[in-house]
């Protein structure tokens, strides 16, 4: 079934939803999305390096510090 949405139309919550909504039916199909070579490669590489003990974590809100620093 198809249905027709009208983006320009629906407020800004209203797309939000929407897009949520596709996110999570999407999540429950994951294995019918393909996976580009290139990401298959990136990831490979960082599971090698963890198993190696060369990879290293930093918690969430570092992450969003160090990222808010490099884009201010």
């Amino acid at each position: 079934m198809q249905s027709q949405v009208d983006l320009k139309r629906m407020a800004l919550s209203e797309k939000l939803r929407l897009m949520e909504a596709l996110w999570d039916e999407l999540c429950g199909r994951e294995e019918e999305i393909p996976m580009p070579d290139w990401h298959k490669t990136v990831l490979d590489e960082r599971e090698r390096q963890i198993a190696e003990g060369k990879a290293t974590f930093v918690d969430w809100e570092t992450a969003k510090e160090r990222i808010r620093k490099r884009i201010s």
